[in-house]
């Protein structure tokens, strides 16, 4: 449910595991291409796809479907949950692969999924690791953690995604899986604006284990095992994120760096969401409500939504009180 770059890749994969797939669009001229032509022109251009189906009908999408994968972004699952949940199989399976924190009411996706749609939490999974979209349509090796309580479920959709090039691996820590997740984007936002300042790979390794602490932090204080983010969804993640060119948030972050204002970040991300810039907003403010400490994340939104500038940002966390690791 969703044909971006990610959600269209995500396809990809599944059919070349031998799994049937179908895929919703919200534009009907992505859906023809997916039906007609097995490509996505708009996202993906050039990637041949296997047979897929292609449409922009919920209803014929959802129709039968044992898996339903939910690949729209964060901040417009719940709109979109609320017209499709009606057609969602009672014993389906909610894959997420959804990666922030909802502005407003501070959930995480999967909560999101179970209130919208009232799934039992068992029903319900996400998806997450160093997987960027432009990389896994060439087939180069990829892992990825699928979280889900249901260990039986997990194992489902692991087996209906494994492939010579994607390695799936289970992991029952959703929170932690999610965490890691929605926390890399403000952090890769962050590395982006130092390189885009022309600052090297020290800056930006200082940058990831420090990103990396706030990330534990707060995934402790949420229930996560800190173990879950030591692996490929917390460490793994971030490392790609953070330092890929090909990756939507460390490009917006790039654009900023460089002296760009927030509408010529949005062009170099050619319009994509680059998720960081709503979820930091939203991390911080759950951050703040347990107790969590997070400079980067806290400095992120005052770029983004306050108007600070990248070198009163930078000035501001070097200014920071000297302390022990």
């Amino acid at each position: 449910m969703g044909a971006g770059s990610w959600g269209t890749a995500f396809a990809k994969v599944l059919a070349e595991a031998g799994t049937d797939v179908t895929i919703w669009a919200r534009r009907p001229e992505v859906a023809r291409a997916l039906d007609a032509e097995h490509r996505n022109p708009f996202y993906l251009p050039g990637v041949p796809l296997p047979p897929v189906r292609g449409t922009d009908d919920h209803r014929v999408a959802l129709d039968g479907a044992d898996l339903v994968v939910l690949a729209v972004p964060s901040q417009s699952l719940r709109a979109n949950l609320d017209l499709w949940k009606g057609d969602i199989g009672g014993d389906a399976t909610l894959l997420s692969l959804a990666k922030g924190i909802e502005t407003g009411t501070l959930l995480r996706m999967s909560q999101v999924i179970a209130e919208v749609t009232g799934a039992e939490p068992g029903r319900i999974a996400v998806l997450s690791g160093p997987n960027l979209a432009h990389e896994i349509v060439e087939r180069q090796p990829a892992a990825t953690v699928i979280a889900c309580t249901d260990t039986e479920r997990a194992g489902v959709a692991q087996r209906a995604c494994a492939t010579g090039y994607f390695r799936p691996y289970t992991n029952t820590d959703v929170i932690g899986c999610e965490i890691g997740g929605a926390c890399k984007n403000v952090i890769a936002l962050a590395c982006g604006i130092a390189s885009g300042m022309g600052l090297g790979d020290n800056t930006a390794a200082s940058l990831i284990t420090r990103g990396l602490a706030e990330v534990i932090r707060l995934g402790v204080a949420l229930g996560a095992q800190p173990v879950t983010l030591a692996g490929l969804a917390g460490v793994g993640d971030l490392v790609a994120t953070c330092t890929s060119p090909l990756s939507r948030n460390r490009s917006f972050g790039y654009a900023l760096g460089a002296g760009g204002t927030m509408s010529a970040a949005q062009e170099a991300t050619n319009g994509q969401v680059a998720e960081g810039v709503k979820s930091c907003t939203s991390v911080r403010a759950l951050a703040a409500e347990h107790g969590v400490e997070m400079p980067l994340t806290d400095a992120v939104h005052k770029v983004c939504h306050e108007g600070l500038s990248v070198s009163e940002a930078v000035g501001s966390l070097l200014g920071r009180r000297i302390k022990p690791e």
